[in-house]
């Protein structure tokens, strides 16, 4: 058993949660805890000043940790206890993973398949905007940007985007069959050639450049063996592309033609352009990738070529980049791709917890102050204040009642318009998380994975929203 003593501070609002978490994972981790509640709601708002001057160590204590958003100098709070003060995750619930009972493993993140990120349409665009474009995907995570042409071709504009995109540090696929635009982009700097048949497989031997092989008739595969053969009697570097299917168009037979080919070319580097299943099946993109770059994981294709033309397939490299890493570890290591990467979780959380409404009841009846919570718990929507406890599957229902709340069924003395404002888009967000089964927590931002965009705190401010300590 550790002799670690740790002194959990909290306020009367956490106290209860706080007691739920820290039980487990002091009985797991095995150290001896003591929950001081001080005299204030909202832990959140207090400061190494004013726990000073109210903290008193417990007995064994060797360690005090404070929530996690008390800014400020925590050597106040030590000078004065003579133990070590730590400042906590500003969620409750991050608390196991703060105590190291849910580390990511260490070497997570390793990958070995490349992401091409096509730019579409590119003689439409301007220079500017392609440059533009590129350097964004790169920072998603692209590792070739693969320059999109057009079937009218050629376009005379190649040469000059592929040598620009060269020289800010890309590097460059060429997307087209058409040799009068690909031998100008090869000499300008692109390295890789997408893509090859027997139409064009003459003119690639010139090319001194990786080239991806497709059939002429992909559901037969037809000519992909005479175009390997014909490439590799020459010299010329490829890859094999059996080109995937949309679904309803024969996705189950492409993919087992994947598997055909690298049975039949056990060492051959292979590519799998799987934005015909991102950008034409109305669903998310974010667990088709993932589900994609998992059977590439499982049968060698090293390489994925995506688009990100559809407004639900806008994040698809980042989903890439993401998914890449989760599938090498999974098949590296014999694990489920599960608690690993929490990123990929957009629509709904992993776990949702909620306050009872017996506890909502209890901090209604105690809570002195006028501010209001914002809880979901039971399908509904919950205000609680002083002495006040509403709630609704609608949140209009539940401002409606709140409108009708003050003094003799009129509006609350301190709901002004901006406070006004402040709890509806609150309630906004509550209802959010109940359509969805999403965690909800006040003044936090919902979490939609690696989209999830941070919030200012207003509830925790020194405005009519939320009062610091007293």
């Amino acid at each position: 058993m550790s002799s670690e003593h740790i002194q959990f501070v909290t306020g009367r609002l956490a106290e209860h949660a706080l007691r739920a978490i820290v039980e487990p994972l002091a009985r797991e981790l095995g150290f001896a805890y003591t929950i001081d509640v001080l005299p204030i709601t909202v832990a959140a708002l207090m400061t190494p000043e004013w726990i000073t001057r109210r903290l008193s160590l417990a007995t064994g204590a060797t360690t005090i940790l404070v929530p996690g958003y008390c800014s400020g100098d925590l050597k106040l709070i030590e000078n004065a206890a003579r133990v070590p003060v730590v400042r906590g995750p500003r969620d409750l619930r991050e608390l196991p993973a703060f105590f190291g009972r849910e580390p990511r493993p260490a070497d997570y993140g390793a990958y070995d398949i490349e992401i091409l990120a096509e730019i579409n349409h590119c003689p439409r665009l301007p220079l500017d905007k392609i440059r533009a474009v590129a350097k964004q995907l790169a920072a998603d995570g692209a590792d070739i940007i693969d320059v999109g042409c057009e079937p009218d071709g050629p376009w005379l504009g190649v040469a000059e985007t592929v040598r620009a995109l060269h020289e800010d540090g890309h590097r460059v696929s060429i997307d087209s069959l058409d040799p009068r635009e690909i031998a100008p982009a090869v000499k300008a700097g692109a390295e890789l050639v997408l893509s090859v048949n027997s139409s064009n497989r003459q003119a690639a031997c010139t090319w001194e450049c990786e080239v991806v092989v497709v059939p002429d008739d992909p559901r037969s595969l037809a000519g992909l063996d005479e175009t390997v053969e014909f490439l590799a009697a020459r010299g010329v570097q490829l890859r094999l592309d059996p080109v995937v299917e949309p679904i309803g168009f024969g996705f189950a037979a492409s993919l087992g033609r994947y598997l055909k080919v690298r049975e039949r070319y056990p060492d051959a580097e292979i590519l799998m352009g799987i934005g015909n299943l991102t950008e034409l099946t109305d669903a998310d993109s974010a667990a088709i990738n993932t589900l994609l770059l998992g059977f590439c994981q499982e049968t060698g294709i090293r390489s994925v070529l995506t688009t990100q033309v559809i407004p639900w397939a806008r994040s698809s490299v980042r989903e890439c980049d993401l998914a890449r890493r989760l599938v090498y570890h999974a098949t590296q290591h014999r694990v489920l791709p599960k608690h690993l990467e929490s990123r990929l979780v957009i629509l709904r959380d992993p776990a949702v917890t909620e306050m009872p409404i017996q506890e909502m009841d209890r901090l209604a009846r105690e809570i002195k102050d006028a501010n209001y919570r914002v809880f979901t718990s039971g399908g509904e929507v919950h205000v609680v204040s002083h002495r006040l406890h509403l709630h609704d599957a609608d949140p209009f229902a539940v401002f409606e009642q709140l409108r009708h709340s003050g003094p003799d069924g009129g509006l609350p003395k301190n709901m002004d318009a901006d406070h006004a404002f402040y709890v509806g888009y609150e309630l906004c967000k509550a209802a959010t998380a109940l359509t969805l089964g999403k965690q909800y927590q006040q003044d936090e931002p919902l979490n939609w994975g690696f989209l999830t965009r941070d919030e200012l705190r207003h509830y925790l401010s020194s405005s009519p929203l939320g009062r610091g300590p007293g």
